[in-house]
């Protein structure tokens, strides 16, 4: 795939999660408020992570030439794609809680 075929997938991503993300109830405190915002910001942040994993693994491991200018051996870029998606899967998990209603009355 070419850069500009990454950059829209990215751009569809990001675009997909603010509007699944976008409601608001006016009833929400600032609090609510702003966890609701955190955990969107969490969820953009684990899509960018592991858009970039994705294109590292396939410009950086798998093409012919890799990327312009830089080569990387392919255990720096197993590095950087298991930390991305390290990174981007913790960003989900704890976005993803955020997101949630927080419980009133907790079970012990």
């Amino acid at each position: 795939m070419k850069l500009i075929d990454w950059i829209v997938t990215l751009v569809i991503m990001l675009m997909a999660i603010a509007f699944f993300c976008a409601r608001r109830p006016a009833a929400w405190s600032c609090h609510n408020r702003a966890r609701h915002l955190t955990g969107t910001r969490l969820l953009l942040q684990a899509a960018c992570a592991l858009w970039a994993a994705l294109l590292i693994a396939a410009n950086g491991l798998f093409s012919i030439d890799g990327l312009h200018g830089l080569r990387p051996s392919p255990v720096e870029a197993l590095a950087g794609v298991a930390l991305l998606v390290v990174c981007g899967c913790y960003w989900s998990v704890r976005g993803r809680r955020l997101l949630k209603p927080r419980r009133v009355f907790a079970r012990c």
